[in-house]
């Protein structure tokens, strides 16, 4: 009999042949102990003596990023707050370490946010940046009257810049998508920069990589393979492009492992509208910037040579329709929304909840040696949840957050599995997210309630057809109002919500890696240096 475990989707899970348990180790595994101090050095300890917090600009993994100013100079910038609360296990430590190494490495450059300074106190970490005020790539494209193949052409020469100096100084993004360009201020000209570098990594030409990171729509297909290198920034900057001139991603299905079936599979539609008023050589910067191939895919130099970037500010002028503003419109707001439901839905847990779950493995950890073996996982998932999970599925699960792969699971690694699907699969906490929306409490999310909450500070004709636009979508009923089971459905349809954990979707993603490619991936040649 399996574990159990309630889980939102568990199409990701093995349904096949029984997986044989990993055999028992003896070893003791060492329990996560949160350093004191996460950076070897920063400004100080109190930032609070140089900088007035302001209003939050948004929220992340780890903590929340808000506007500050200095007391001193007045200078306004963004602040990344991240609470060491939320660093559980020592993936999200070395994930703070190096963002900001990263940060600080990156050179001064019109397109790329610019780092200010850090500090480090006994509860947080703060990284000041470069202050963006001018909104979201997809929000500047919709508000604009008309949109055309030329406008996109100019947008994509400078996410391909920002990859090329970030490839020169041997930074690997690995996280290119719509909303991490943002524009300096609402000016018309603008410069439009690269904002988050969360998942970043170091690299060396040729080096090969296998962690499993990034968001579906954007990911390449040997990012699924696990087995990696810079290439994968052009075909996440290509999916932008197509995005740009179309409104919909080229790899498009309900579920995690849909997605990545379309992205292996790579047939990419250019018969629908507009693609017949989008001239071929843009078609043709597409197609070789999607090659499945990374060895015959166009560098970044190759595509920056290409006359169709050369030139991007005389190609075609023609506006691409109004169809294609509103498809980026309505695929930008319901992720919009979404992401919005997540400052309610993916809080991390309370601290005594996480004291519990620490507690829960424990009890699992029979023989108390600091691991879990598949045995132990199967027969404590039970106090998790209540839906039996067969062998394949707890050994898919243990395969997906085992990740030094020594066969068993030390402490942080079940936390990681733990705590976010106990945070994503729990209807308390969609119910709770559903309530924050629901403010005269009848039941139903009302077209004013939606506007209120999604449009606090600029209300307009135009932001109102937004959201009856969601609205339309969610309502399945079409009785004008989005109910309980129609918001849970549209949160559980889709993950873009679910990928804003970064250790959720280092997990399912992986867990689908390994069903789709186990034992035909990683390293084709004997001398690949993986990291």
């Amino acid at each position: 009999m399996g574990g159990c475990i309630s889980v939102a989707n568990t199409s990701y899970l093995r349904k096949s042949s029984l997986v044989q348990p990993i055999t028992r180790q003896e070893t003791k595994t060492p329990k996560f102990v949160r350093p004191a101090r996460v950076l070897k050095d920063s400004a100080g300890g109190d930032i609070f003596k140089h900088y007035k917090f302001g209003k939050e600009l948004g929220r992340g993994e780890f903590g929340v990023t808000y506007q500050c100013q200095n007391i001193e100079t007045g200078e306004k910038v963004a602040c990344k707050k991240m609470s060491k609360s939320r660093l559980i296990a020592e993936i999200d430590v070395e994930d703070v370490r190096r963002e900001v190494t990263i940060m600080r490495h990156m050179p001064v450059h019109p397109n790329i946010v610019s780092y200010k300074d850090v500090y480090e106190d006994k509860d947080a970490i703060y990284l000041l940046m470069e202050l963006c005020e001018g909104g979201e790539l997809f929000d500047r494209i919709v508000t604009k009257g008309h949109y055309t193949e030329r406008a996109a052409a100019v947008v994509i020469k400078t996410i391909l810049e920002v990859v090329q100096v970030c490839h020169t100084h041997g930074v690997m993004h690995r996280d290119l998508k719509p909303e991490n360009f943002l524009y300096a201020h609402k000016g018309e000209n603008a410069s439009l920069k690269a904002i988050d570098f969360g998942l970043s990594v170091s690299f060396e030409h040729g080096q090969r990589f296998r962690e499993v990171v990034g968001s579906p729509y954007y990911m390449a297909p040997e990012v699924l393979k696990r087995n990696y290198g810079e290439e994968i920034d052009v075909w996440s900057a290509g999916v932008i492009l197509y995005i740009l001139l179309c409104g919909v991603p080229p790899f498009w299905a309900e579920t995690e492992e849909g997605i990545a079936q379309a992205i292996i599979k790579g047939d990419i539609n250019f018969e629908r509208d507009p693609w017949p008023r989008v001239s071929e050589d843009a078609i043709n910067i597409i197609r070789g910037m999607l090659d499945q191939n990374p060895y015959d895919r166009l560098t970044v130099e190759e595509v920056l040579e290409n006359k169709w970037i050369q030139n991007a500010h005389k190609v075609p002028n023609i506006p691409l329709g109004e169809h294609v503003r509103a498809r980026i419109q309505q695929f930008s707001l319901m992720n919009k929304f979404k992401r919005k439901v997540i400052r309610v839905v993916a809080e991390n847990l309370p601290d005594e909840q996480v004291h519990g779950l620490k507690q829960m493995f424990d009890d699992m950890d029979k023989d108390k040696n600091g691991s879990l073996t598949f045995e132990e996982l199967k027969d404590g998932l039970c106090t998790i949840g209540e839906q039996p999970l067969a062998d394949p599925d707890v050994q898919m699960l243990m395969e997906a957050a085992d990740l030094d792969e020594n066969g068993v699971l030390n402490c942080e690694e079940f936390m990681i599995v733990a705590v976010h699907l106990k945070r994503i699969s729990n209807d308390d906490h969609l119910r709770r997210a559903f309530h924050h929306f629901d403010k005269d409490n009848n039941g139903y999310i009302e077209y004013d309630e939606l506007r209120e909450s999604l449009f606090e500070e600029h209300q307009n004709s135009h932001n109102e057809k937004l959201v009856h636009d969601i609205i339309h979508d969610a309502d399945l009923d079409k009785d004008g109002r989005i109910s309980y089971p129609e918001f849970a459905a549209m949160m559980t349809t889709g993950m873009d919500w679910k990928m804003a954990s970064r250790q959720y979707s280092r997990v399912m993603l992986n867990a689908i890696s390994v069903k789709m490619f186990k034992g035909d991936t990683i390293e084709e040649e004997e001398d690949i240096e993986i990291s």
